[in-house]
């Protein structure tokens, strides 16, 4: 009888390992991860490098047109705020192809409409149906994937996410130059709905987590003493500093690209969007630094670096420019890669509560402040515009003090 059980024993043994580098599961999860990634960010910024086209069609200004951007950032903070009491009341998987699935429709039906308001309304609930996946994603990560396989996990999951928000904005700036913002957000939908349709179909379900009811009143108790902790504070109003700043530039720069002296055609300004490598490169430096170094000493050298790159994106060659951009876009993903590790860090109990109140201030930031630059540029001129950015930045160094 004993040996009976051990036999039974071993055949539930895979059920219950998480998934490791090698395994068949451990590489559907990866591949899916990194699909979720770039579906939701291709989706989020959509209407970033068509704002120009906006402007024409809806006969606004550009501090207007921005609304298309901040509604769905907007929404997707809206949407990790509720999902962070109501996620885990839904199966992972579940919740993630249905917000890829949905969002995608209202991309698509975004393509169709006459009326400015309208389209801020769809972006807005866009948002929020988005928020399923990135309230979720980490989570499942964590829970299926062995400690030892989870950070090249998070990190494909990131570089999805950085991936997605690239390619979408250079493939809405190429197709929209050739056939009209209309065709190119029915591109970026039809496209993202393939993506969730082969998400659906290799993405495993979970093993390790059943749906449950969440206490909110003990989500509320880490969420009050979180708003106490004057670091964790600092660092949330960093994140909505710098995200806001990052925002702006990537919002308002096609505007000043295409009028003189530059006038550059739409499929070269397309390719500004390549700067988000530099991004990426950022966030591989920040964790090779973090293991030899203060967290905060490096925060605060990123944080420095987004000063000389505003700098040269006051000049008239492109050439700098663009360097500018690149330096700004390493900085910007260094000093939130840093300012989110902090978080987590600090955070000894309730670190997915932490870090969903980083997330809001995060996409607070871009909304808020990414919509409210443009009324300096519509007013004023460039100059006036980098200038408010520079306070931003040197108000986000202000909050974080070197430890003592």
């Amino acid at each position: 009888m004993q040996a009976v059980a051990d036999v039974g024993v071993l055949k539930m043994r895979p059920e219950r390992q998480k998934a490791v580098k090698g395994c068949l599961r451990y590489t559907r999860i990866r591949f899916g991860i990194f699909l979720s990634g770039l579906s939701v960010f291709a989706q989020l910024y959509l209407f970033q490098p068509m704002l120009t086209l906006l402007c024409k069609q809806f006969n606004i200004t550009p501090a207007h047109s921005s609304l298309a951007v901040s509604a769905c950032t907007v929404g997707m903070a809206t949407g990790l705020f509720l999902f962070a009491f109501k996620a885990d009341r839904f199966p992972r998987k579940k919740l993630m192809v249905s917000s890829m699935i949905i969002s995608t429709v209202l991309t698509i039906i975004s393509a169709t409409v006459s009326n400015f308001e309208l389209l801020i309304a769809i972006n807005f609930v866009k948002g929020m149906v988005l928020s399923g996946v990135s309230a979720v994603a980490l989570a499942y990560l964590s829970e299926e994937v062995d400690a030892g396989s989870l950070g090249t996990s998070i990190s494909l999951y990131l570089a999805g996410n950085t991936m997605g928000g690239m390619m979408g904005r250079v493939g809405a700036t190429l197709m929209s130059g050739w056939w009209g913002w209309q065709w190119a957000t029915v591109g970026i939908g039809v496209g993202s709905l393939l993506l969730g349709l082969v998400f659906a179909r290799v993405f495993p379900e979970s093993r390790h987590f059943a749906p449950a009811k969440v206490q909110t009143r003990r989500k509320l108790e880490h969420m009050g003493q979180f708003l106490r902790d004057p670091l964790i504070v600092r660092l949330y109003f960093v994140a909505a500093l710098i995200m806001g700043a990052f925002v702006s530039v990537y919002n308002y720069l096609g505007f000043r690209l295409e009028a003189a002296p530059f006038s550059l055609p739409h499929y070269l300004i397309a390719f500004i969007f390549l700067m988000y490598t530099t991004g990426v490169a950022g966030s591989l430096v920040t964790g090779k630094w973090s293991d030899r170094h203060p967290a905060d000493k490096i925060l605060r050298v990123f944080m420095l670096l987004l000063v000389p790159g505003l700098l040269f994106l006051l000049t008239k060659s492109v050439g700098l420019i663009i360097i500018g951009l690149g330096i700004f876009t390493f900085a910007f993903f260094g000093a939130h890669t840093m300012a989110s590790r902090m978080v987590s860090q600090q955070a000894k109990h309730g670190k997915s509560t932490a870090t969903s109140l980083y997330w809001l201030f995060y996409y607070l930031g871009s909304s808020l402040v990414g919509s409210s630059t443009g009324i300096a540029l519509q007013k004023w001129n460039w100059e006036v515009f980098i200038g408010v950015l520079f306070l931003l930045v040197l108000g986000s160094l202000l909050l974080v003090k070197p430890k003592k």
